[in-house]
């Protein structure tokens, strides 16, 4: 989240660069700074109250030792004791104003970088880069991911509806191989550009959610154990960027770049229609995940060299592919630049999401704790990104929609010494 200090210095500012996600914010940081202003207050009395109650315990401990002085005693108690009262109320008034700084400071966004585009929504975004070719099916003949899935008993869709509900699909035979290998070539990639693999608990808590933005932003979009009060994952980022949380690098540590594969769970509450057909929307899925912590001043370097090593996989997987540029009205509440990868789907004739790579700035690593002592020893707070590289589903729709023929599903040459096989031919 944003600090008070960044607000109270930037203040028209903010207010401009959160007109560009299209959120109001003149109400709520005019009280914001209300309550800083409170806060300041009452705490200096706070503070000279103490002080001078400091005082006053030293003028008792004289009184007490010195003969004849009793009533003075007395008086100085009866002051002590009026201070005491000052102090509580000040600690009340103060610790009050604190609470509502924390509650207002949630709900604002983080900023959007300069470069984010004006806009609404998806149509608004801007195609940053794009490359491959798409493949011209025989529309006689081209088939949609979910009748090639149950052609070539790759995907049971309705099995998965038994045994769980919609949007569990059960992979089978070369289906459950084909996400296997994906999985180890996105992995094996990512340890090659020089990321340290983890594989983190599939379940969080609270304070885990809470520090990566999840919550309260995405409540409702999280499968929440209620009993244990533990939350399914809706991606790896969140256990992965907390395993740096409350920690102080040395700056020389920085950066620190991880790769997580992780089965993921979202609601995705109000979804409905042709685009959640198949595998366009799913309620549990595979992704491989990426995470950095960086130094501020590296850190739009370390966005572009994810935003690289995405463009490779999909170049590899030889997909149509393209970069956008999200506007402010399409970003997510943590971001602060974010680039959308999609490819294309033949035989759906449209564009699919298959990753997100996102630069949050200092705003995750605030709700971290994470920071980074500088060469003065002074501890500052770090910059926080992740992407998805990749999310399974979708560039398995793709791969099984452009590749497809008459003899089978030809598989990308980077693929077949993971899965064992070139082709998914007919059963």
């Amino acid at each position: 989240m944003l600090t008070v200090k960044i607000i109270s210095e930037n203040r028209e500012d903010v207010i401009r660069k959160l007109a560009k996600k299209h959120y109001e914010a003149e109400v709520k940081i005019e009280e914001l700074l209300r309550h800083d202003d409170m806060r300041r207050f009452y705490q200096q009395r706070e503070e000279e109250n103490r002080s001078t109650l400091k005082t006053l315990s030293e003028e008792l401990r004289r009184a007490i030792q010195s003969p004849g002085k009793a009533e003075e005693s007395e008086t100085i108690r009866e002051e002590i004791a009026n201070v005491k009262n000052k102090i509580e109320q000040s600690e009340k008034i103060r610790s009050s104003s604190e609470n509502t700084i924390r509650e207002i400071l949630e709900q604002i966004p983080n900023l959007p970088h300069e470069s984010v585009p004006e806009g609404k929504g998806a149509d608004d975004n801007v195609v940053e880069r794009q490359g491959g070719r798409i493949p011209e099916l025989d529309p006689a003949h081209a088939l949609p991911h979910w009748e090639l899935a149950s052609k070539y008993d790759l995907i049971d869709f309705e099995l998965g509806v038994k045994i769980t509900g919609s949007g569990f699909p059960v992979y089978k035979g070369k289906g459950s191989r084909l996400q296997r290998a994906l999985i180890n070539f996105f992995i094996d990639s990512a340890v090659e550009a020089g990321y340290t693999e983890i594989q983190p608990p599939f379940v969080v808590n609270a304070a885990s959610a809470y520090a990566t933005g999840n919550l309260p932003d995405k409540e409702g979009q999280m499968y929440h154990a209620t009993a244990d009060d533990l939350y399914l994952i809706p991606t790896a980022e969140i256990p992965v960027t907390n395993i740096y949380r409350d920690i102080i690098f040395n700056e020389n540590e920085l950066p620190r770049r991880n790769v997580a594969y992780s089965a993921c769970f979202r609601r995705e509450a109000g979804s409905y229609g042709k685009d959640v057909r198949g595998l366009n929307r799913l309620h549990q899925f595979d992704k491989v995940e990426i995470v950095c912590i960086d130094l501020p001043e590296r850190s739009y370097a370390s966005l572009e060299a994810m935003t690289a090593h995405v463009q490779a996989l999909v170049e590899k997987l030889e997909l149509p592919w393209r970069m956008l540029r999200l506007c402010g009205g399409d970003m997510s509440f943590t971001s602060a630049l974010t680039f959308d990868f999609e490819v294309y789907s033949a035989a759906q004739k449209r564009w699919l999401e298959v990753s997100s790579v996102s630069n949050f700035e200092s705003f995750q690593a605030n709700r971290l704790r994470c920071r980074y002592r500088d060469s003065s020893k002074k501890n500052l707070l770090c910059h926080t990104l992740n992407g998805s590289a990749l999310a399974l589903p979708r560039i398995v729709a793709a791969l099984l929609e452009n590749n497809q023929a008459k003899e089978g599903i030809r598989i990308p040459a980077a693929l077949v010494p993971y899965t064992g096989f070139d082709l998914i031919g007919n059963r």
